[in-house]
């Protein structure tokens, strides 16, 4: 990356917004100066300026909520960019995942939004797993085992197949969120991530 390329303030900073490398979250935006940058693209994570305290600021120095850098993105008018990161702890130092968890109430709102779906239940499952709580059809699934498990995802299967023969849109629809949603279920219970189907999916993209 050639750094001459960006538009830095009278300050010698420029905006950075922080993203999910997976999931797409915006979970939080700072300022990078120059040596900022260089230190990122060396460490291979985050680095900051922090204006508070005049000096370069490592995400997850004192909190270990480090932030590896996966790629970095320049806006067209090449005075802001995006580090698109894999988290290892939340972004927020409240401990939210996000800094941006409220609304302009000023209220907390989780409500995942729809780029992000497949990863929030993909975790919601994952916690049903783990919890195990009465009365969860999740929890029901993964007391059956792996068999019934992988038995429900070939029947949404075929009923999806099905609604893609009979080409009713909303049969279509509501059939392959069900196929969807046990196949989320049968990865938690096979210990596969998504972020493993995404790589394997970026590999055949052409």
């Amino acid at each position: 990356m050639n750094l001459d390329n960006l538009k830095f303030n009278q300050d010698g900073l420029i905006p950075v917004i922080t993203q999910n490398y997976y999931t797409g979250k915006i979970l939080m935006q700072a300022y990078a100066n120059k040596e900022a940058i260089e230190e990122t693209l060396k460490s291979g994570y985050a680095t900051y300026f922090s204006r508070s305290r005049n000096a370069l600021w490592k995400k997850g120095e004192t909190s270990g909520n480090y932030q590896k850098i996966m790629d970095i993105k320049v806006d067209c008018d090449e005075d802001s960019i995006i580090y698109l990161v894999v988290e290892e702890g939340p972004a927020c130092h409240t401990g939210e995942e996000s800094c941006f968890y409220r609304n302009l109430n000023l209220e907390k709102d989780f409500k995942p939004v729809p780029f992000e779906i497949l990863h929030k239940l993909y975790e919601k499952i994952q916690e049903r797993k783990e919890t195990m709580p009465e009365g969860s059809y999740v929890a029901s699934l993964f007391k059956k085992g792996s068999d019934k498990i992988i038995q429900k995802v070939g029947e949404e299967a075929v009923e999806a197949v099905i609604a893609l023969k009979n080409k009713n849109k909303d049969e279509i629809v509501y059939e392959t969120s069900d196929l969807l949603f046990h196949l989320l279920i049968a990865l938690v219970d096979a210990g596969v991530k998504l972020s493993d189907i995404e790589e394997e999916l970026l590999k055949r993209y052409k």
